[in-house]
Order: structure tokens, then sequence, then C-alpha cells
């Protein structure tokens, strides 16, 4: 059986392995006044925006993910011929769309393929699967590499489904903003009234970072932390230590930063989460944040995730 993978560009993983394991993307794209671009997970093209537009406007900017009827086309244009199985992992359904569009588009897809297939000499069904990884950026490329794995390993398709579903459950992202005024402003753009401006002024004024915990769609803060640096340092410590217990449910760490990887080496606690992930046989993922998750949490902003039961931050 041909089984195919498909994220949405919010997922962060480097290009080079998604180009490695024929994903396909469903790029997001993002408007800041005139400009607009197309995420396809260039990370040249999502720095050089960046650095024009995201990091003085980004809190203003529009995204607007694939359409029901862009996602049906897609599939009936390549992917129903290409496959005879497909999953798509999306971000989650709680702070997106894409979930729902896909869900909504499958019905038609599995209506109309047949005469499509069939015209492509293919006489065997065709079947997909939409998956809420309930989780955001760095954490939904838990998922991605998982399904990679077990594609690669010859699993079936039903073997793939649980896993993944099973993983969604469990995986953690972390999330450290840098900058609270911007994460307010876009809040409140989007309509989000979940970041006030009291407390995005009283954290501002003392320095004071949360550390964001999502898993299962659901968003809070696990600690508040004096300082970015430290902030960033007490995550990558906490997550070090689940390496090191053995905790992780697959061997994957994936982390994402919102600008040039040289300034996230130079981060506290960076190197440390890497000789852990060495000593430990855990593959460690890092990209350049998509441009959906900078317009949505700051320029300079870090996710880390991994899967793991138990959610209680050590830092």
């Amino acid at each position: 059986m041909r089984i195919g993978l498909v994220v949405d560009s919010a997922c962060d993983l480097p290009k080079a392995f998604l180009d490695q394991h024929n994903f396909t993307i469903l790029p997001i794209t993002v408007r800041i006044g005139e400009a607009v671009l197309a995420d396809h997970r260039d990370e040249q093209a999502t720095l050089e925006f960046l650095h024009s537009h995201v990091a003085t406007r980004g809190h203003e900017a529009e995204t607007m993910p694939f359409t029901v009827q862009q996602i049906h086309d897609l599939f009936l244009g390549r992917l129903v011929i290409d496959y005879d199985y497909v999953f798509c992992m999306t971000i989650t359904k709680t702070r997106s769309p894409i979930f729902d569009n896909a869900s909504q588009a499958s019905f038609s897809i599995l209506n109309d393929y047949r005469p499509i297939r069939a015209a492509a000499g293919h006489d065997t069904p065709f079947a997909l699967r939409v998956i809420d990884t309930q989780n955001l950026f760095a954490a939904q490329g838990v998922l991605a590499v998982e399904a990679a794995r077990l594609v690669a390993a010859g699993e079936g398709a039903p073997k793939i489904r649980a896993r993944l579903e099973h993983l969604a459950l469990h995986t953690q992202g972390y999330l450290i903003p840098p900058d609270l005024y911007y994460l307010r402003n876009r809040a409140r753009t989007k309509g989000d009234r979940s970041v006030g401006l009291l407390s995005a002024a009283l954290g501002t004024a003392l320095d004071i970072k949360p550390v964001l915990h999502c898993n299962r769609g659901e968003t809070g803060p696990a600690a508040k932390i004096k300082g970015f640096e430290p902030a960033v340092q007490k995550t990558l410590e906490h997550v070090a230590r689940r390496v090191e217990a053995g905790d992780l449910l697959t061997p994957t760490v994936c982390m994402s930063y919102g600008g040039e990887l040289e300034e996230l080496h130079r981060l506290p606690g960076y190197e440390n989460l890497r000789a852990a992930c060495r000593a430990n046989n855990v593959e460690f993922f890092e990209s350049v944040m998509s441009l959906t998750g900078m317009v949505n949490v700051g320029k300079g902003a870090v996710v880390v995730g991994f899967a793991a039961e138990g959610q209680k931050f050590s830092g």
C-alpha cells in the first residue's frame, strides 16, 4: 500500500526532512498590509518576510489556510493517484480551521476519487484520515516524524492511525514568547481576550515570561519565570530531564525558533538538551518557526515538543 503524508505549513520541521519523506504541505498564506506570502516551509523566504514585515506589524497579520475546495482539489489533482491511503495531520483545531476544512473536504474527496483513479489505471479503493495533532508548531512535528518512521518501516494504515491518535493525546508542547505586548496585540486582532492589558503590562514591567503549555488542544501557563533566557533555560532543562528519564513515547524532540537558528543555538539550555538527546538516542529536529507561528506568537519565540505521559512542569 502506498501511504502518503500531509501536514499544514504550521508544522515546524526542517524542509529537508519533509522533502526526504515526500510530505505534501497545505500552505497557509499570510498577509500584512499589501505584503503576501504563501508559506511552503521555505526558511529563507520566511526569514526575509520576518525581517521586512513581521517584526513591526506582525500582530496585524491575516492568516488564510487552505479552504475546503483547495484541499479537495489538491487531493483529486494528485494525491488520490499517487497514494492509496493518506494521513493528513493538522494544527490543533482549537486554534485553526484547517482540521475542520480538511475533514469537510474528505467527504467529497471520497465521493469523487473513483473516476480519477480509474483513469490513472488504479482499480483499488482510496482512503484518507484527518488527524488533529492537538498541538502547535514544533509539537505538531512529533506526530509527523513518527508517521514517517512507520511508513518507512512498512507498517500498515490501521497501526499508523492508532499510533498517531495515541501520541496526539500525549504530545507536550512548550512555548516561550519573548514579548507579552506583541502576544496581547495579536490576540486582540484575532478577537482573543486571553492576554489582558494589565497582565501584559505587569509581565513586561517585571520581565516575567510565561511558559505556555499545550496538550490536547488546550493552552495555558505552566510557569512564570523572570527573564526570557531563564525561562528558555528552565524549559529546556525540563525537557532534557524527561529525555534522560526515558519518559518519551517516541525518540523525538522537535524545536523551532522565530528567527535565525544561530540565535537559538546561543540560548541557555540548548546545548544541554542536544547532549541529552544524543546520549539517549533521541532524534533532535530544529527549524525556523513557520510564518504562521511567528505572526501569532512573535519574533524570537521558542517552541519545543515531545511525547510523554504526565504534564507537570519541573522548571
